[in-house]
């Protein structure tokens, strides 16, 4: 079992910032990306910003130079990554998941998400 825990989310006013964490923890020999998506009201599940333990990161168009994931790091028997936002609109509303990917036991996949928290960017 792997749980995924996310924090950080609240209300906002546009123009300001916020910063989500989001911890993994459980049974898994590695944790290979851990990445953010949003759902916005009535939208889709969208990718947000995904790094993976190499180093290598994407970040969707809609907030390349506003956002910034950092590096996975360990913290304890954690492995955790932050998300600062900042600039924010309206339009990034929505709830915020954090997706872990790696590998249990000898070479299963592992996939998990959380469960969310929300993001309100209103004035």
């Amino acid at each position: 079992q792997v749980q995924v825990e996310e924090s950080g989310g609240g209300l906002v006013q546009p123009g300001g910032s916020l910063s989500l964490s989001c911890a993994a923890s459980g049974s898994f020999s590695s944790i290979n990306t851990m990445g953010w998506y949003r759902q916005g009201p009535g939208d889709t599940r969208e990718a947000v910003a995904r790094i993976s333990t190499n180093g290598m990161f994407s970040y969707a168009d809609s907030v390349k130079g506003r956002f910034t994931i950092s590096r996975i790091f360990r913290d304890g028997a954690k492995e955790t990554v932050d998300l600062q936002m900042t600039m924010l609109r309206e339009e990034d509303t929505g709830v915020y998941y954090c997706n872990v990917q790696g590998v249990q036991g000898l070479s299963s996949r592992l996939e998990a998400w959380g469960q969310g928290t929300l993001v309100t960017v209103s004035s």
